[in-house]
């Protein structure tokens, strides 16, 4: 199938991955969109964990306020240079990643996070849960790793769907600027504020 300058333009500005990498995933997959976006993204993935080693202290502290300033997010987001740190791609994702947090409250960046102790109140509550429900006890350590990956998936910020496409995470979305950008990218820590709330999310 002939690999058209549309079908690159389409699959980059979807992906942000490069030209060149684009047209090689597109004949790899012989012109399928989808298939070329599954082959990017692992791509991706591959080029972001060789790079998480890598040191990344340049970047921006991003400031988003939402509904007349009724939520407010503030995260830094790290790059390895200054210069990549000063990029419209580069600012673009801290700017995307700051109205994820303000739309979709998470409470950590990454599983690793999570202290312990919460790990362990939520296995409680989907426990009680499942028996008040009256669930059988050999099915219970199912509906309890479940209920633990739903939770990781609503307050982890890497695992949540990205709010633009939720066909990916956060996460697919930070490799994917990894791979295009080439140096390794993370957020470091947030902080998100909402109107009359008495607790604030923070994470470091």
């Amino acid at each position: 199938m002939e690999i058209t300058t549309e079908m690159i333009k389409s699959l980059r500005e979807t992906t942000g991955a490069g030209i060149l990498d684009c047209r090689k995933a597109l004949e790899q997959s012989n012109g399928d969109l989808k298939a070329a976006m599954d082959f990017l993204r692992e791509k991706g993935l591959a080029t972001a964990t060789k790079r998480s080693a890598r040191t990344a202290s340049e970047g921006t502290v991003e400031l988003y306020s939402h509904g007349n300033g009724r939520v407010g997010v503030m995260v830094e987001v790290n790059s390895e240079s200054d210069f990549v740190g000063r990029s419209d791609a580069f600012r673009t994702l801290a700017h995307e990643i700051a109205l994820q947090i303000a739309a979709t409250s998470p409470e950590f960046i990454l599983e690793s996070d999570i202290p312990e102790s919460v790990i362990e109140r939520e296995t409680k509550i989907a426990t009680a849960k499942a028996k008040e429900e009256g669930k059988p006890e050999a099915i219970l350590p199912r509906i309890v790793e479940g209920a633990l990956k739903k939770y990781k998936t609503e307050f982890v910020l890497m695992n949540q769907p990205y709010i633009r496409d939720e066909s990916i995470t956060v996460q697919e979305l930070l490799n994917q600027n990894i791979a295009a950008l080439g140096e390794n990218i993370i957020v470091r820590r947030f902080v998100r504020w909402a109107l009359g709330e008495a607790s604030v999310t923070e994470s470091e």
